[in-house]
């Protein structure tokens, strides 16, 4: 039976239990910080298990209790009227609270509303104070400083502050602009810091997070990709059950790859694994992807050529919405046309029952950027994972990896047996060419982005860098640019070529190719590839631009 720890739950005692009901969580509630993600990240370094929600959660919603939860920074100023805030009711909750930034500034909003525009700004490296606190016979360190120096290096990043104590707490830290850089509530365990302990620019932020959330919370430092796989694996089991039968979708990529295997491992020849060859794939894509499942890892591969189907379906659609769900909604109706034929074929075998569930790769990430709620967060783009699938399908989402971040995927794969240049594979987009190509997609424009692609990635691996390079790929721009060819002027096409390095694709930055290098990419493949006239590199860091170009 689920654990509610006093809230109620929503689920059935049948389902099988998510993972924040097998591992200790602290909660992430989120008002808008381009950081907050890191703070998860940095959790789950510590193998601390940690769900980030949006700052306007209902804990009445929710059928878990979290070990502890840490409010994170944000953009707004708390006593603006249309300033985000928490459900009062965490504060009821009986649990640690940690505020960061923004959420210092909300618990003391809850404690009193004593917060005012500063006068001076604090942005940068800042030099912390920390203070002994308690009556004079026992003051003490604050816990969540234990075992660092007395003064250390931070990072802020605020212009309001606190105008008094709120009641009931006590400055545990400060800094030159900031007399309450750090507070703690003298009886409760609430906590609130005016700096960014989960960025890299605090040396020692780490340990801050260790402290409050495994020598406050008391959480256990159990979450691995190793225990998280059984689980997981025995989760799959009990919610498909003896005789389900679940149909995969696969590309090849490193995410779709490690779900089919942890799927084939929980259930077996149960699972059913298909391909969908889109008509924007990478040249080649769908053959190596069959080699690569079916020879390397044993899984059975089924390749549906609807590439004419995808590309009737976008032809003259520019809006990338747009294209995401199309081929978010196709993609469905192709499995659920597969689930039939596979069904049919079944039904004379007593071992197997119905086909009731769909296999996705759906990552931490891609949830954590299509959640999107009135004031801090927007939707940046809706991944065709998370919100490009259709209101009404008649099969059942089974997401195995929708809790985990990219390098979690990738040491699960190691711990499957996934030889590591399957693992380490670049990731590629469920829309595939088509969001790499600006306005409508065609036949010729996607052969000119597979060659120059190509062309990229082959240059990349000849030169010993795929390894240090997270994603790279080229997309093809909007409009035309004249060019000399020959003895001819040609109005061609331009190719842009991205690379970025990244440890959880929340932020990346652009890697910095040597001009030789660029040089002989660029030759290439405005020799190569032909109706190609210039080809430039992309060097925006995310944010402010996402990874893809659409």
């Amino acid at each position: 039976m689920p654990k509610t720890n006093g809230i109620v739950s929503n689920g059935p005692a049948s389902d099988p239990a998510p993972p924040h009901d097998t591992f200790d969580t602290i909660l992430v509630l989120d008002f808008g910080s381009q950081y907050t993600h890191l703070i998860t990240r940095r959790l789950r370094e510590l193998n601390v298990y940690s769900e980030m929600l949006p700052c306007t959660q209902k804990l009445a919603d929710l059928s878990w209790k979290p070990k502890g939860i840490i409010l994170s920074g944000g953009p707004y100023s708390v006593y603006a009227p249309d300033a985000p805030h928490v459900d009062p009711e965490v504060f009821k909750l009986d649990v640690p609270i940690l505020g960061i930034c923004y959420g210092l500034q909300e618990i003391a909003w809850h404690h009193g509303k004593d917060v005012l525009a500063g006068e001076q700004r604090e942005y940068g490296h800042a030099a912390l104070n920390i203070h002994p606190h308690g009556d004079n016979k026992q003051a003490h360190v604050s816990r969540l400083f234990e075992g660092l120096p007395n003064d250390m290096d931070v990072w802020m990043s605020h212009g309001d502050k606190l105008s008094r104590m709120p009641d009931g707490f006590a400055t545990i830290a400060t800094s030159t602009h900031s007399p309450y850089a750090g507070i703690a509530h003298e009886e409760k365990e609430y906590y609130g810091i005016q700096f960014h302990p989960e960025v890299t620019h605090t040396p020692k932020g780490g340990v801050v997070i260790k402290n409050f959330a495994v020598n406050i919370c008391k959480a256990q430092q159990n979450w691995t990709m190793e225990a998280f796989k059984d689980k997981e694996i025995m989760r799959i089991r009990k919610l498909v059950g003896e005789k389900g039968q679940v149909i995969g979708a696969v590309s090849g990529g490193v995410d779709s790859t490690v779900a089919a295997k942890l799927m084939h491992e929980a259930i077996g020849d149960r699972f059913h694994a298909v391909m969908v060859d889109n008509g924007v794939l990478r040249k080649d894509e769908a053959k190596q992807v069959k080699k690569t499942l079916t020879e390397g890892l044993g899984v059975n591969l089924t390749v549906v050529d609807a590439s004419k189907r995808f590309l009737s379906l976008l032809k003259g659609v520019s809006d990338p919405e747009k294209k995401r769900k199309i081929i978010g909604n196709t993609f469905i109706e192709i499995f659920e046309e597969e689930a039939k034929k596979i069904a049919k074929e079944a039904e004379n075998t007593p071992k197997a029952g119905k086909v009731e569930y769909f296999l996705q790769g759906t990552l931490y990430p891609d949830v954590i950027e299509s959640i999107s709620f009135k004031g801090p967060s927007v939707t940046i783009k809706t991944h065709h994972n998370v919100g490009g699938l259709p209101e009404k399908m008649n099969l059942k989402l089974i997401e195995p990896l929708r809790e985990l971040f990219k390098d979690e995927v990738r040491k699960m794969g190691v711990d499957l047996g996934i030889p590591a240049h399957l693992v380490g594979r670049h990731p590629f987009p469920g829309p595939g060419l088509a969001i790499r190509i600006i306005g409508d997609v065609t036949p010729e424009k996607i052969r000119i982005v597979q060659e120059a692609d190509l062309i990229f990635i082959e240059e990349i691996r000849k030169a010993g860098l795929y390894d240090e390079i997270s994603q790279a790929f080229a997309a093809l721009m909007a409009g035309r640019s004249v060019g000399v060819v020959g003895d001819n002027r040609l109005h061609g096409y331009i190719i842009a070529l991205r690379a970025v390095v990244t440890t959880d694709f929340m932020t990346a930055d652009a890697y910095e190719f040597d001009s030789a290098f660029r040089k002989r990419v660029a030759g290439r493949i405005g020799n190569e590839v032909q109706g190609v006239v210039r080809v430039l590199y992309e060097e925006t860091s995310k944010p402010p631009s996402t990874i893809e170009f659409e």
